[in-house]
């Protein structure tokens, strides 16, 4: 009861306030001079109809003004949370923050790359690599961009803030964060290929988003380009993603990140790419902000610099951060904590630069603050923390464990249990995409994330940074339907360009793995076709190479995830065993010539194995063990040298290979130097039991 009445009281005060606030409101209005002077002009002098119509809106307009004022003052007023400073946006017209999306390998780090040289932050006599923003080494040597990285450039006076994004499906989780620091987008499509699976996965979240989309049609002279074909492709995908009519109405740039050049359309190309500029200005919003609010900034990456410690980055969405300031650092629903910033850094010309302060609206990094974390609020008082980031579910798992093998040891630095949990709960700070959770003991660790590429680019970098351990296959994340209680598994969508000669094997290799075909295109005129699948994720596992394989090296396979689906039933995804090896020891082309007989192998001649280790693929179903390290008899007559001896070239198998190839009893050995295949022991005792 006591509630109740204070409550009533709050009502009463407010609406006192409420009408004394209007009143004093409509007062101070009648007493402004101009609109006092224009009444008496208006009683003085006859008017024309339009000037008293120009007087009576001006009017009104300044009195909804006053007494919208009034109201915020009212309402700051009653609430309990009156610390908390209600704030207006303005539009910063001198930055635009903008990312880059596409399907892998449609040039989007190439562009920015022309983007750079075209701004004159290289000298004329400087070495510039290509794929500059590609400067991790795992980048550079398989060819894709892996994690999203900041840069800026001047145009005309004005800051364009860019950042490059992944465009393989696994890295989506970078896109997915990245977005939540621009205000526009330039989603860029191949001129030939169209719109491909990551495209429409990429545009679905900026539409989501309400992001500006700006269309680049990319490689406009690349031979057989299309780009009106491209253009009505890409409005067909707007429209099945739901898009307003506001955001169908993009604006289109036709482009070459390659050779620099943009243009309105493709007959009308510029030796440089100042089109696109123009139209990153004129169609990109500016970023909405206000400098005087108290500051507020979501931390969207992290960055490690030996003698600077963590380095956070966002955009200010409020306020400003200065060197040396005091800060608070939350989440919602949970207590802030204090910090205080160290330096401040903003992009700038391809430089990481050092400033003393930045506003909102910009994006920038800072240093001092070591436990701070993506999703993270850097706030002052009178701030709210902003949401926090959310990406999609995982869809594949793999279990890491310590090495037990033979060789155990003899290669690895961090080899233990403790090792290799700290270094996966490190990466977890920065892949929001990736789950780990503890295995079934205490040395096993199940590692989840959006495929098995997402998984093996930390495998690979684990392994560089000198860890040793084992991995289990790769399987799927399941879930029950609730409403039937059915076993449901992820489903993609799987997009296979192949030469029409090969166009047979593929559909026989993809409808024996579960899949359903949706679409196939006819063949263009330098004869590729596409095939467009719907089919379960574990029928993508292994799939690569055996389409690979089939299209002798031709076929190109993308894949994004669509949806959990029903149980497609049992499948078997490699027809052939393995050639085990039957002792430990050195591998001789005596023993190897003959075992050869048996299928294809992945050793050579002086190459140390170990028992149970997988040595080949067997030409038929099942494992066979075969002694590859037996030596030549020696006797009074015959030496011990070995003759002459033809092998076949061995099969060089990858880390990405292994895990395609490994079955349900196999492990992958990783190393700092060596990648092996061997065979689960744990599920060999169960076996003989």
């Amino acid at each position: 009861m006591a509630t109740m009445m204070n409550m009533s009281a709050v009502r009463r005060v407010s609406t006192n306030r409420n009408a004394a606030s209007v009143s004093s409101a409509s007062a101070s209005v009648k007493s402004v001079p101009v609109f006092a002077k224009a009444s008496r002009k208006v009683e003085n002098f006859a008017m024309s109809t339009q000037a008293r119509r120009d007087v009576q809106a001006l009017q009104t307009s300044r009195r909804n003004k006053v007494a919208t004022r009034a109201l915020n003052t009212v309402a700051a007023l009653a609430t309990d949370e009156s610390e908390v400073v209600v704030v207006k946006l303005a539009e910063r017209t001198d930055i635009r923050n903008v990312a880059i999306i596409a399907h892998v390998d449609h040039g989007k780090t190439t562009l920015v790359d022309s983007m750079l040289a075209q701004s004159k932050i290289f000298r004329e006599n400087e070495k510039v690599q290509e794929r500059v923003m590609d400067s991790n080494d795992l980048e550079r040597e398989r060819g894709i961009t892996i994690l999203a990285k900041n840069t800026a450039v001047r145009y005309k006076g004005n800051k364009i803030n860019i950042i490059d994004t992944p465009g393989h499906a696994d890295f989506g989780g970078e896109v997915e964060r990245i977005l939540n620091m621009v205000d526009g987008v330039l989603l860029l499509v191949d001129a030939v290929e169209g719109p491909m699976p990551q495209t429409r996965f990429v545009l679905k979240k900026a539409l989501g988003l309400g992001k500006k989309v700006v269309v680049v049609v990319n490689k406009i002279d690349r031979p057989g380009s299309r780009p009106d074909w491209v253009l009505d492709a890409t409005f067909d995908l707007f429209v099945e993603l739901g898009a307003t009519d506001e955001q169908c109405e993009f604006p289109v740039v036709y482009a070459s990140g390659l050779a620099g050049t943009a243009g309105p359309e493709p007959t009308e190309m510029q030796d440089n790419l100042e089109p696109l500029f123009d139209v990153i200005m004129s169609a990109v919003p500016g970023p909405e902000a206000n400098t005087d609010a108290p500051l507020q900034m979501l931390v969207t990456n992290l960055d490690f610099d030996e003698h600077k410690g963590r380095i956070a980055l966002g955009r200010i969405t409020a306020g400003k951060v200065t060197e040396k300031m005091s800060v608070l650092i939350g989440i919602p629903g949970e207590a802030a904590r204090t910090a205080r910033v160290g330096e401040v850094f903003v992009y700038d010309n391809f430089v990481r630069t050092n400033v003393e302060s930045v506003e909102a609206g910009d994006i920038c990094a800072f240093s001092g603050i070591g436990d701070v974390k993506i999703g993270d609020t850097i706030m002052t008082t009178g701030s709210a923390p902003l949401p926090t980031i959310k990406v999609e579910e995982p869809t594949v798992r793999m279990t890491f464990s310590v090495n037990t093998s033979p060789f155990a040891g003899k290669e690895g630095k961090y080899v233990t249990s403790r090792n290799i949990r700290d270094r996966l709960m490190k990466e977890l700070e920065r892949n929001l995409a990736l789950r780990v959770e503890d295995g079934e003991t205490s040395d096993m660790f199940v590692v989840s994330g959006r495929g098995a590429l997402h998984i093996t680019i930390l495998i690979e970098n684990m392994r560089r940074e000198g860890f040793e351990f084992t991995i289990g296959p790769p399987s799927v994340i399941t879930k029950k339907d609730e409403a039937t209680g059915n076993t449901l598994e992820p489903w993609e969508y799987a997009t296979v360009e192949v030469s029409e000669e090969y166009t047979g094997s593929v559909v026989d290799l993809l409808s024996s793995r579960k899949g359903q075909m949706l679409d196939m295109n006819m063949c263009d005129s330098a004869g590729q076709c596409t095939v467009k699948y719907r089919m379960p994720t574990r029928g993508l596992i292994g799939l690569r190479n055996s389409i690979l394989t089939a299209t002798r090296g031709t076929g190109i396979l993308n894949t994004i995830f669509a949806e959990y689906g029903e149980w497609a039933g049992d499948m078997f995804s490699r027809d052939n065993g393995s050639l085990v090896a039957f002792e430990t020891g050195s591998v001789t082309a005596y023993s190897l010539f003959s075992a050869q007989e048996r299928g294809q192998m992945f050793v050579k001649p002086g190459i140390e194995v170990y028992e149970n280790q997988v040595v080949g693929i067997h030409q038929r179903p099942g494992d066979l063990k075969v002694n590859i390290v037996k030596r030549k008899a020696a006797t009074n007559v015959r030496s011990n040298k070995d003759a002459t001896v033809v092998l076949n070239e061995p099969k060089t198998l990858s880390l990405d290979d292994c895990v395609e190839y490994i079955a349900q009893d196999e492990l992958v050995e990783v190393t700092p130097t060596s990648v092996r295949i061997l065979k689960n022991p744990k599920m060999q005792k169960k076996g003989k039991q």
